[in-house]
């Protein structure tokens, strides 16, 4: 008996012990930067037909393509499942026929780690931009950006619409039931109503939804005019970078990301809004804690090169209307989707002298795969010293500019780091195409094909 229960510890110990290091193991395994790599995946990618998407593995795992048979499947010839393992590889998927597919990464081929539903975009190609761009916003009524006590007959300060209500960062869309499109309207408007001893009634638009509001004009004994006590403004401008433009409809895309008032921080809305070319007459240097400026002059502001239609996180958009060449790149080149940017060197187009663009080097240093639209996609660095020497890196007004791997547009300068001038974040291609309506809403959600295997792999 006595032997027996020794036997029974025995083994008892070296399952335990089996067991604590299985579990270690697994523990161990789920912090490693690998397990991060493959599980950071978005469970929703997309690529473009024809190219090959690349996974980097680097431990043992098995990788399965799973092809869902739909209706619009053609051709299907390799249904099922097919494994392969690979070692500390990069793995080339190719875009194979029409239908839908499903990526499983599984660990010696028995514990899953993720799986990745795939997309495939059709062959886009477009002409890079890298142009300096006037930009002119001109809102949907006119923006509240601070408030302006009304000195009375009586020499009182008030301020009617503060106590009304009405905030910093609100839209009035319309006083009396007239629409309002400038600020020397509402002006004239007011005190119209107040001369007629009337109360004006004020719609207003908010993060909130909308609001109407109704107040008595005082008579100002500085200007003897009746004033309610705000300061508005109609329209926003300022210097950016054309990213691209389709060379058949002329729709374009820029900035990279959303035009927000510099008094409210709220995004404007553009309703009559317009580009034109723009010259760089100056470079004020970037520095540590300083980001520095293009200083741009708008070249002929009545002739329109393009409207602006969308106003949006990933940039502005619309059609041109005018012929723009950039001599760098005379031909239109396809795109490539987030999956295909490799890290390393790239080259951004801009101009900081002029208006002649100018290639200068970078390098990727970081990608955030999103499955959903989000900003900060790349972490990008300046690495021409060219560039540096003339601007000290990124500066305002490089918004948009192009960014170009292996001879493909992947995504376009957004934002500089303010610690450090020689960085900063880039938006993807996918999404601007998305908010440009170059890849309609219908193809977004119907255009997924099979995946197949290259039969190739590459060294990382």
């Amino acid at each position: 008996m006595k032997e027996n229960m020794t036997r029974y510890n025995q083994l008892f110990s070296s399952k335990l012990l089996r067991a604590i290091l299985i579990i270690g193991a697994i523990f161990a395994f789920c912090l490693s930067p690998q397990f991060r790599s493959i599980y950071g995946l978005p469970m929703h990618i997309r690529v473009i037909e024809g190219e090959p998407a690349f996974f980097d593995v680097n431990f043992p795992l098995t990788v399965k393509v799973r092809h869902n048979n739909n209706s619009d499947s053609i051709g299907l010839q390799t249904p099922g499942f097919f494994p392969i393992m690979t070692f500390a590889r990069s793995v080339s998927l190719q875009p194979a026929k029409l239908g839908q597919s499903t990526i499983e990464f599984k660990l010696l081929g028995l514990i899953p780690l993720r799986s990745v539903q795939v997309d495939v975009l059709p062959p886009i190609r477009l002409i890079p931009g890298g142009h300096s761009i006037g930009v002119v916003l001109q809102s949907q009524g006119v923006i509240v950006v601070g408030n302006s006590p009304v000195l009375t007959m009586r020499g009182q300060y008030v301020t009617p619409a503060k106590d009304a209500g009405i905030t910093i960062g609100d839209t009035i869309i319309s006083i009396n039931g007239i629409a309002v499109l400038s600020d020397a309207q509402v002006a004239e408007i007011i005190d119209e109503s107040g001369k007629a001893k009337r109360n004006i009634d004020i719609l207003l638009k908010r993060s909130d939804g909308q609001q109407n509001i109704t107040l008595s004009p005082v008579l100002c004994q500085d200007t003897k005019r009746y004033r309610i006590g705000l300061f508005v403004r109609d329209s926003a401008a300022g210097v950016g970078t054309l990213s691209f433009y389709e060379p058949n409809s002329k729709v374009y895309g820029a900035l990279g990301h959303i035009i927000t008032d510099s008094d409210t921080n709220q995004p404007v809305d553009c309703e009559q809004g317009k580009i034109v070319l723009a010259t760089v007459s100056g470079i004020q240097h970037g520095k540590r804690g300083h980001p520095g400026e293009k200083i741009g002059v708008f070249i002929e502001e009545d002739q329109l090169l393009g409207n602006i239609k969308k106003n949006t996180q990933f940039g502005i958009y619309g059609e041109l209307n005018a012929k723009l060449t950039n001599e760098k790149y005379t031909e239109s080149i396809p795109v490539a989707s987030m999956n295909q940017i490799q890290l390393g060197p790239a080259e951004m187009l801009t101009v900081v002298d002029g208006q002649t663009i100018d290639r200068f080097t970078i390098e990727i240093q970081k990608i955030n795969l999103q499955e959903a639209p989000e900003s900060k996609g790349l972490v990008i660095k300046v690495t021409d010293p060219r560039l540096i020497e003339k601007t000290g890196g990124i500066v305002q007004g490089m918004s948009g500019s192009p960014i170009i791997q292996n001879g493909k547009l992947i995504g376009a300068v957004t934002h500089v780091f303010v610690h450090d001038p020689t960085s900063g974040y880039g938006c993807f291609v996918d999404w601007m195409l998305m908010e440009s309506g170059i890849i309609p809403k219908k193809e977004r959600q119907t255009a997924r094909k099979l995946f197949s295997f290259s039969g190739s792999f590459f060294h990382t």
